[in-house]
């Protein structure tokens, strides 16, 4: 599925880690987990991540993210029409993490109190992509202006971090990405983006944490108390199937929004790859002739923090002077589902 019609910008980003770094050593020392740097490095490219300490939430991580990005756009927050947030890991079951977000921003306070839509995405590491077609369609609608996208995501707490689970647990910290998504009447924005998945694969990477077809949906003791056994606890995936979708759902992504837009690799300036291997991403770009330093990467220190690590990355390189006013860039991302998606984008 794709939209071509460039009627929207990223106005502002924002981004937000706690401030907890745990080193690959840090998991082999403090965590137990029977793994060494050089492990976790050569199969990931993954160095340190960031934990989110007890008590703190994704909606947490996410409002100090969007706190960055409504500032970065300089708008006031009553401004924004619609928040859409992006996570696999909320507070609760329900609800999501898009209400928790608009009461900590203060939207349902005072006389001033807006009470806009929060709407959350659960297409875990497309997510960002996904709700950034949302924004786009939502303000094309002509039914919103102003568009909080969010990508946040607290991994820790969910994860088996242990020797019986470093397979995933090595992989994953917590973070969170922010833009706000504006209507523009200017020749720049959205260009385009395009989104595929295919339930074929659902079981292949994933968390049975609770099965609603079941009856009890969590097996029951004699007294009545809920336990559930490590497999269906913590995150389930298949490295190699994995490896082989991402890298061919990936580059087919960009191959359909570099056909759509007319679009060589010479024409796009940066590349913004979904953060869950170094190795997929490096794999993806010399198989598609990228030069290296088109390519931004943060996972050696953030870890795959899902549907944040795209807004991560643009807010990071925005900062950085790396990212640039004028700009194209190409994003694209693959995940659980599986599910994919691109966009390309005059910055």
């Amino acid at each position: 599925m794709a939209h071509t019609q460039a009627t929207t910008r990223i106005l502002g980003s924002g981004f937000y880690v706690p401030p907890k770094v745990v080193t690959n050593d840090d998991l082999a020392n403090d965590y137990g987990m029977d793994t060494t740097h050089e492990w976790i490095v050569q199969r990931t490219g993954i160095e340190e991540r960031r934990f989110a300490g007890h008590g703190v939430g994704t909606a947490d991580l996410g409002t100090k993210a969007a706190e960055m990005a409504i500032e970065s756009a300089g708008i006031d927050k009553r401004e924004i029409d619609m928040i859409l947030f992006a996570t696999l890991s909320p507070e609760h079951l329900f609800p999501g993490s898009g209400v928790y977000l608009q009461e900590q921003l203060g939207l349902c306070e005072g006389d001033t109190a807006t009470f806009v839509p929060a709407m959350d995405i659960r297409n875990q590491c497309s997510g960002f992509l996904y709700g950034l077609a949302t924004a786009s369609s939502m303000i094309k609608s002509g039914g919103v202006k102003t568009v909080l996208l969010v990508g946040a995501e607290t991994h820790s707490h969910g994860i088996d971090i242990s020797t019986r689970g470093r397979a995933v647990g090595s992989l994953f910290g917590d973070g969170a990405g922010a833009v706000i998504v504006k209507a523009t009447d200017e020749d720049r924005g959205v260009r385009g983006w395009y989104l595929g998945a295919d339930g074929r694969y659902a079981d292949k990477l994933c968390m049975k944490v609770w099965d609603i077809r079941a009856e009890p949906f969590i097996p029951l003791n004699d007294e009545g108390v809920g336990q559930v056994v490590p497999e269906m606890m913590y995150p389930f995936m298949q490295g190699r199937l994995v490896f082989k979708n991402a890298v061919e759902r990936m580059s087919g992504a960009l191959m359909q929004a570099f056909s759509d837009q007319n679009l060589t690799i010479d024409d796009v300036d940066l590349f913004f790859f979904h953060q869950a291997n170094l190795r997929i991403n490096q794999y993806l770009a010399d198989m598609a002739g990228i030069p290296a330093d088109k390519v931004i990467n943060n996972i050696q220190r953030y870890g795959n923090t899902t549907a944040a690590t795209i807004p991560i990355l643009l807010a990071e390189a925005e900062r950085s002077g790396k990212l640039k006013p004028g700009m194209k860039i190409a994003l694209v991302a693959f995940g659980s589902g599986f599910t994919w998606g691109s966009a390309i984008i005059d910055w």
